[in-house]
C-alpha cells in the first residue's frame, strides 16, 4: 500500500456534510500527523481540484473534482450492483428465497429473484407483475400509499388467485393497518399455494415509498417458530438497503436499464 496516497484518502473522507471545512493544523490535530505533511497532501489535492482553499479562513472545502466523479459514478451506476449483495446475504442467512419488488403504475413488479439451490421454484420470476392487494411483498408497497390510491386499488373486484387470497376489502385494510403498526408484512398461501412470504417495505428519496424486500419459502420451512429471526434479517437488510436508496438517489425503476 501507498503511504501517502492512503494518507490522502482518509483525509478526503474527514471532509463530511457534519464537517465540511478543514484548516490545517486542526486537521494535523485531529489526525495525529505532521502540519507540514498535511499541508503537502492538502496543496498537493488542491492543485488537482480535489480540494478548494478560502483565501480568508485558509480552511479547505471539497473541490469539483469530486462533483465531476460522482456524476460519471452516478450515469455509470447499476442498481443492481449495489443492492444484489445485501440480497445475497439475506438469502444466505435465512436459507430461503429474495424478492426485490418495485412499485411500477399500481402494480408491483419483480426487479430481482434470488433462490437458494434447496429451493422450490415460484411462480413468481423477474419482470411479472401483480397487483398491489395479494401478497406481502405487493400489500407492504400499498400500506404506504396515500388512502385515495389504496381505495382505488381494493375498491372494485379483486381476482383470487388461490383459496386464501385477500379479496375481501375490509380484511385487506386491516392487513395494511397492521403493516404499518409493525412495518413488516406477512402471508400464507395467497399467491402461491402452501408458500410464506415474509417482507418490510422500501422507501426512496424523499420518503416515499419504492418497493418491498421479501424472504419467501414453503410453508414447511417457515414455521411460526422461525418468523421472528427470518424478520429480525429483514430489518437489517431493509436498514442496509434503504442507506443505499437514500444515499445514491436510487430509483428502482431504473434496475433494469
Amino acid at each position: 500500500m501507498l503511504k501517502t496516497l492512503d494518507q490522502a484518502l482518509k483525509i478526503l473522507l474527514k471532509f463530511t456534510k457534519e464537517k465540511p471545512s478543514w484548516g490545517v493544523r486542526e486537521l494535523a490535530r485531529d489526525t495525529d500527523t505532521n502540519e507540514a505533511n498535511i499541508y503537502r497532501i492538502l496543496a498537493t489535492l488542491e492543485a488537482n481540484r480535489f480540494l478548494v482553499k478560502d483565501p480568508e479562513t485558509k480552511k479547505y472545502y471539497l473541490g469539483i473534482r469530486l462533483w465531476e466523479l460522482g456524476v460519471t459514478m452516478q450515469h455509470s451506476l447499476h442498481v443492481g450492483d449495489l443492492l444484489k449483495p445485501v440480497m445475497q446475504r439475506l438469502m444466505e442467512e435465512t436459507g430461503e428465497s429474495v424478492f426485490l419488488t418495485s412499485l411500477v403504475d399500481g402494480e408491483g413488479l419483480t426487479l430481482e429473484v434470488l433462490e437458494p439451490d434447496h429451493s422450490v421454484k415460484f411462480s413468481v420470476s423477474i419482470g411479472s407483475r401483480a397487483p398491489l392487494y395479494v401478497g406481502a411483498s405487493y400489500r407492504t408497497m400499498l400500506a404506504f400509499l396515500p388512502e385515495e390510491e389504496v381505495e382505488r386499488l381494493i375498491g372494485g373486484e379483486l381476482v383470487r388467485y388461490t383459496s386464501k387470497t385477500l379479496v375481501d376489502s375490509s380484511a385487506i385494510r386491516r392487513d395494511l393497518a397492521t403493516i404499518r403498526d409493525k412495518g413488516w408484512g406477512r402471508s400464507d398461501g395467497e399467491y402461491t399455494p402452501d408458500v410464506v412470504a415474509l417482507a418490510v417495505p422500501l422507501f426512496g428519496y424523499g420518503g416515499q415509498i419504492a418497493g418491498s424486500l421479501t424472504v419467501s419459502g414453503p410453508t414447511y420451512r417457515l414455521p411460526d417458530s422461525k418468523i421472528d429471526r427470518i424478520v429480525d434479517a429483514l430489518l437489517r437488510a431493509k436498514a442496509e438497503m434503504n442507506d443505499l436508496l437514500l444515499t445514491y438517489r436510487i430509483d428502482l425503476s431504473r434496475y433494469f436499464k
